[in-house]
């Protein structure tokens, strides 16, 4: 998976992300997360229809399922340790999936599951977005239920 794409769902901006990375950079083996080259960036973008990311000055860091095992030892709170329960998770029903039809006998039929893959990212990155917005509303409503802050007067009458 690539940097960006893993920032989001952790709920980074891909800068801070790589920063805690190169914090933490004896973790990381090559085999663990490298660079792609341009070449590769140009076939991800003309393959899977991803953007260019708004004109990537670097070339994107790509993840190996090893090197998201480790960000857990990197990064911290509820989201990032909610989120790589839900990645360790993905990546078990990816194997399984792959195995029961066969998809790890030979290479050529990946495509279709790093396609799902994909989307499995964009999904969620969607609901760790929506989780966020929720989480905020029940701390506000928290608030207002203490009584004496400034939110009192958006919130809800008390039953």
């Amino acid at each position: 998976m690539l940097d960006a794409d893993l920032a989001e769902i952790y709920g980074y901006s891909t800068k801070v992300f790589n920063q805690q990375v190169k914090n933490n950079i004896e973790k990381f083996d090559e085999d663990f997360r490298f660079q792609i080259t341009q070449t590769e960036f140009a076939s991800l973008i003309s393959k899977f229809l991803i953007s260019n990311r708004g004109g990537t000055r670097k070339m994107p860091y790509a993840f190996t399922e090893q090197g998201i095992y480790m960000l857990m030892t990197v990064l911290k709170g509820e989201q990032a340790v909610a989120q790589s329960k839900a990645l360790i998770r993905l990546f078990k029903r990816l194997k399984d999936y792959a195995l029961s039809e066969g998809l790890l006998t030979n290479g050529t039929d990946v495509t279709p599951l790093a396609l799902q893959t994909a989307q499995n990212t964009r999904d969620i990155a969607e609901v760790s977005a929506d989780v966020k917005v929720l989480s905020g509303e029940v701390y506000d409503y928290r608030l207002c239920r203490g009584g004496g802050f400034p939110l009192q007067k958006i919130c809800f009458p008390s039953p």
